[in-house]
């Protein structure tokens, strides 16, 4: 079966030969909320009269096509690039103007209103989430067979420990309800730090002033990334707190990286 042709331009192959470093190209799940990215700002842009219909329509089914896996292979820039993404955001911006075709430019269409600054940060968000979504049927399974064991136990009477010594009686179940309290507890810390990620960059453009997207993209952007993931994604009240820094993924990461290392430990050291 013949290779698709090379759908991406110029940018995109000055980044090729600037960046031969790792030989890894950016995960495709990057690649794709990208792509999911740009349609939605297109779908924006219609709406509010920046951009023709058939134009947004066209960079909405080109955006679609990548979403769905489509070209994975017209993504070949080293995952060790600039550091705000911009050549993969080009790219991306690339690729998307050639299959939509009938005159679509990379930058004045496709990247409209939009700025590698804005569009990386909030692609990080979503697929943080995403995945997260992913994780949270296996979290809750998992909370939901240590508080059945700590039932099925109740009536196995153990010494309790403490200082690697035996201490005073405690039961079983006693002992598994404090494993299933510690994933509770942790579940909740994760879902407190979400509401930090929720809040996107997409319409801060270059520095988070705004500045070439019009009024009204962010949080049209933001209802129409809700829209598409059923997720309780926002426009971020200030985007130079979300361009400037990356705390609230931090904080997921240790919230998470928390309830990784306590739900191992009570899954190995019982009793």
């Amino acid at each position: 079966m013949p290779s698709e042709k090379q759908l991406w331009g110029g940018e995109t192959a000055k980044a090729v030969e600037n960046f031969p470093i790792s030989g890894e190209t950016v995960p495709v799940e990057v690649v794709r909320w990208l792509a999911r990215i740009k349609g939605s700002a297109a779908a924006v842009n219609g709406e509010l009269g920046l951009l023709g219909k058939g134009k947004a329509k066209s960079i909405e089914r080109a955006a679609a096509e990548i979403a769905a896996g489509k070209h994975d292979a017209q993504f070949p820039i080293d995952v060790f690039q600039t550091g705000s993404g911009t050549s993969t955001n080009m790219n991306a911006n690339e690729v998307i103007a050639n299959l939509a075709g009938g005159g679509i430019h990379a930058n004045d269409h496709v990247n409209y209103g939009q700025s590698t600054n804005d569009v990386f940060p909030t692609g990080m968000r979503i697929g943080t989430l995403l995945v997260l979504e992913t994780l949270y049927p296996v979290l809750d399974t998992l909370a939901s067979t240590f508080r059945q064991k700590a039932a099925e136990f109740d009536g196995i009477m153990k010494s309790g420990r403490t200082h690697m010594q035996d201490a005073t009686p405690i039961t079983l179940g006693q002992e598994w309800s404090g494993y299933a309290g510690m994933l509770a507890d942790n579940l909740e810390r994760i879902e407190d730090a979400l509401k930090g990620v929720y809040r996107l960059a997409l319409g801060g453009t270059a520095v988070g002033t705004g500045i070439n997207a019009a009024p009204g993209f962010a949080e049209a952007a933001a209802a129409e990334i809700a829209k598409l993931t059923r997720l309780p994604f926002v426009s971020a009240p200030n985007k130079f707190t979300v361009q400037g820094a990356h705390d609230a993924l931090v904080q997921l990461r240790a919230r998470s990286a928390r309830w990784r290392s306590r739900s191992i430990k009570s899954a190995t050291t019982s009793g």
